[in-house]
């Protein structure tokens, strides 16, 4: 087999090492610039270290797809980070000024999503191997706030009953023989304690199933215990205080992964809304922003999802010191806010999911909307959108990119754009 030792230029946007090939970049898999490796078919050999290799703190890191940076220093990782975002708006034609990476503390990521499977060894719970479908089962993570590290064992417990309970159906037992049951479990920390939600596709729980799971819960001290979207355990309110409010989020709802983030991005929001007194906020959610921005103005609040709005409103009924809100269910995809709807506000907010929000985008590029504040959680749709408004007149004030998912590719940014 030929083998051929290349040098590395520079970091990929998922953090591979990039070199350049007779035929083209190269991408190698834990490679760092400066470095010399020698490629052979799919195998890879370092034959020199950067300055800038580190020891991974983790000890399933290369193996665990849940990080892929671990190994850079942090001049490398910011540098790598900031150049993400850059290289997105780069890429639409956009020359703009991004703000230092604004960083996090690691072990703070409050929500996760696992992986459970039972095999020879037991229960398996844990992140897809890097590049691969099979799970990494994790005795540590170094990204995860520790309160959920400490409930790995009571996760295994649960799982371990609920995959082996037969569904029946029409009264009999459904074969699971020609597949492998696995379960998906999502673990999020509200103020008091944890939120367990697993999809397991278990159907209707025997009460003694119930009962065992319940008792587990318990003697995990969980908050909330739910399966297949009906909840098996409760102690007392599953509160998480959102924007200075308490609000009960549904299971599984979509939450900010960092408090310390979150707090960022709502300062980020904040100030480039400035003083506007009729604000939209569009794919609200449970009210990340809402809340804040309705201590100042009066908001318009909306979102696909109709548990996070039933939630947001809930919440807003009980909560004081907060202006008008109105919040709504609509599908902002399918029905992005018109120009004519848009009139009769000074700013608006857009945290839209990783697909972005274009049609949205297209519509405020009509409309004379004066500010809009875009927040992002993929660079590369961000700046798709942010393309489309400055076609439209919009002015890109400053983009400030934050770490919120440590040791990964992935990372938030706020827009600010001004007519």
């Amino acid at each position: 087999m030929d083998c051929v030792v290349v040098e590395i230029s520079r970091l990929g946007a998922q953090a591979d090492g990039v070199a350049n090939g007779a035929g083209g970049p190269v991408f190698v898999p834990g490679a760092l610039p400066g470095e010399t490796w020698e490629i052979a078919g799919d195998h890879a050999e370092q034959r020199s270290s950067s300055p800038d290799r580190v020891a991974p703190p983790c000890r399933h890191f290369g193996i665990c797809g849940g990080c892929a940076a671990q190994h850079m220093s942090d001049q490398l990782y910011t540098a790598w980070k900031e150049d993400i975002v850059a290289e997105a708006f780069r890429h639409r034609g956009l020359d703009v000024e991004i703000a230092s990476l604004v960083r996090v503390s690691v072990r703070s990521r409050r929500r996760a999503v696992f992986g459970a499977v039972i095999d020879g060894r037991g229960v398996l719970l844990g992140f897809r191997a890097e590049g691969e479908h099979r799970l990494v089962d994790l005795l540590e993570c170094h990204v995860l706030d520790p309160t959920i590290v400490s409930a790995f064992e009571p996760l295994r417990g649960l799982s371990r009953l609920l995959l082996a309970h037969e569904p029946k159906v029409e009264g009999k037992s459904k074969s699971r023989r020609k597949e492998q049951r696995t379960a998906r479990i999502t673990v999020t920390r509200l103020d008091a304690g944890l939120d367990v939600a697993i999809d397991a596709a278990c159907g209707v729980l025997p009460a003694e199933l119930s009962a065992a799971l319940a008792t587990i819960a318990d003697n995990a001290r969980l908050v909330r215990l739910s399966v297949d979207g009906d909840a098996v355990f409760m102690r007392g309110r599953p509160v998480l205080t959102v924007g200075g409010v308490p609000t009960e989020p549904p299971p599984s709802v979509f939450l900010q992964a960092v408090p310390e983030a979150e707090d960022t991005l709502r300062e980020l929001v904040l100030a480039g809304v400035g003083k506007a007194k009729r604000v939209a906020d569009l794919f609200c959610g449970i009210g990340t922003f809402t809340y804040p921005l309705a201590r100042r103005a009066e908001v318009l609040a909306l979102d696909g999802d109709a548990k996070a709005i039933a939630a947001l409103g809930h919440a807003a009924k009980h909560a004081q010191g907060l202006r008008k809100i109105e919040a709504r269910v609509r599908d902002l995809g399918r029905e992005p806010m018109s120009r004519t709807e848009l009139a009769n506000f000074d700013a608006v907010v857009l945290d839209p999911p990783r697909a972005g929000a274009s049609e949205q985008a297209a519509a405020l590029a009509r409309s004379k909307v004066p500010i809009v504040v875009a927040v992002s959680c993929n660079p590369a749709t961000l700046a798709r959108d942010a393309r489309i408004l400055v076609d439209g007149g919009y002015r890109l004030d400053r983009v400030t990119p934050v770490d919120q998912f440590v040791w990964t590719p992935h990372i938030e940014a706020v827009a600010v754009f001004r007519r």
